[in-house]
């Protein structure tokens, strides 16, 4: 169990090593690199989500490690209370910036359908 201490309280965190394997372990060395400390919660948007993890209190982003593999496909939910990691518009582009659902966000969900005989993937969960 990771504990995240912030201004407000201790939030803890558990990540899911079994079903995003990569995810957690990126997620950890940042942890204990250190490189959390000091990084504030840039982006809260009421009813959605609260996100942090890239920058400082002077609003300067962190350098970070290579982006990871996005590993959406694992059957995990963005659900109220969950973290998961933010990303831009490329699915493989999260590094170290996360966001905890502050209510279920299932639209941000991965999921695939078929549209007109082909399996379109759509790929959320960035903040």
């Amino acid at each position: 169990m990771i504990k995240l201490h912030t201004n407000l309280g201790v939030i803890s965190i558990e990540l899911d090593h079994e079903k995003a394997p990569i995810t957690a372990a990126n997620f950890e060395q940042y942890v204990k690199d250190g490189f959390y400390n000091g990084v504030i919660f840039h982006r809260v948007i009421n009813g959605f989500m609260i996100q942090g993890g890239g920058m400082t209190a002077d609003m300067n982003e962190k350098e970070t490690r290579a982006a990871i593999e996005n590993e959406a496909h694992n059957g995990l939910s963005n659900d109220k209370y969950t973290i998961a990691m933010a990303r831009t518009s490329d699915p493989h582009s999260a590094s170290a910036q996360f966001f905890i659902n502050t209510k279920d966000n299932h639209f941000l969900n991965h999921r695939a359908k078929e549209l007109h005989g082909r399996n379109v993937v759509q790929e959320w969960g960035y903040a």
